[in-house]
């Protein structure tokens, strides 16, 4: 265990060294989480007054429940198409940066644009299977549960490098959760599991945060009485928690392009130790 958190430790200081080298592919998630909040507000609006339609006109619990898949999924789809694009855009940068090259923030955009279309139709993937696992998860009682988070992790893992599969070999979705699947099967096994990585340090850090926010919440209550100090305090929760998150999302990019460099000609880019690279998954233990 102690090993793994010392690699997720050193995964991230090998991507943040990276990220230093070309500090502006820290902008791809910082607009990326500004253009989603935007979209979702928007899209806000609308569902609201359909909800409020439904119920009015009395609408059939059955119907009801069909039109909010369909909005489930449209929304899955719009947020999809921009995280994907951005990460494409991200990815497709920090592949330059990995290849010796000093992208810019152009270059990545160029990228993404060309892959336009692609990147649409794998968030149209994603967004259906999100919504089955959703269905599974909402009707299926503990079973559903169960099995909707199993299928959850399968596509995570079988789309793990599907982005830079788009980014560097420009195939369609389909192709690339393939190419994807049989890469990270060739390079580290049959079966397979995602081990430790960057999110096992990140974790910790959002649960520092959200330890720190409630001690503090809990001194400008209970000692100062200060309703001004409690929101100062969760302003600040809230922005670091922002601050994290968009650091999360550049290192994530970072150790992706990594990883299927590895994959893709069993070297490693500067900064990261091949135990790193071939820690990022582990075989299943047989039973």
């Amino acid at each position: 265990m102690f090993n793994s958190w010392g690699r997720s430790w050193q995964l991230v200081k090998a991507s943040w060294a990276i990220l230093q080298s070309d500090k502006e592919l820290i902008w791809f998630p910082v607009i990326s989480g500004i253009v989603t909040i935007l979209i979702s507000a928007v899209m806000f609006i609308p569902s609201i007054l359909i909800t409020i339609s439904l119920s009015s006109t009395g609408t059939s619990e059955s119907v009801t429940q069909v039109v909010g898949f369909i909005g489930l999924f449209i929304f899955y789809l719009v947020t999809y198409t921009i995280s994907i694009y951005f990460n494409t855009a991200l990815i497709g940068a920090a592949m330059i940066r990995l290849d010796g090259g000093n992208p810019t923030m152009k270059d990545g955009f160029d990228i993404a644009n060309s892959r336009l279309s692609k990147i649409i139709a794998f968030a149209a993937m994603s967004a259906t299977i999100g919504v089955i696992l959703r269905f599974l998860q909402e009707r299926g009682g503990i079973i559903g549960n169960l099995v909707s988070w199993l299928g959850g992790m399968a596509w995570n893992l079988a789309t793990f490098l599907v982005i830079p599969v788009l980014v560097v070999q420009d195939v369609g979705p389909w192709e690339a959760i393939q190419t994807s699947t049989s890469m990270l099967k060739r390079t580290w096994g049959e079966q397979i599991t995602g081990n430790w990585s960057i999110g096992g340090i990140f974790f910790l850090l959002y649960l520092l945060v959200i330890l720190i926010a409630v001690a503090l919440g809990f001194l400008a209550i209970g000692v100062m009485e200060s309703v001004p100090a409690l929101i100062v305090v969760i302003s600040a929760a809230v922005i670091a928690m922002i601050v994290i998150a968009v650091i999360q999302g550049a290192l994530n990019g970072i150790y992706q392009a990594a990883v299927y460099r590895y994959a893709e000609t069993g070297t490693t880019p500067d900064n990261f130790d091949i135990d790193l690279i071939q820690g990022a998954f582990k075989e299943k233990k047989k039973r």
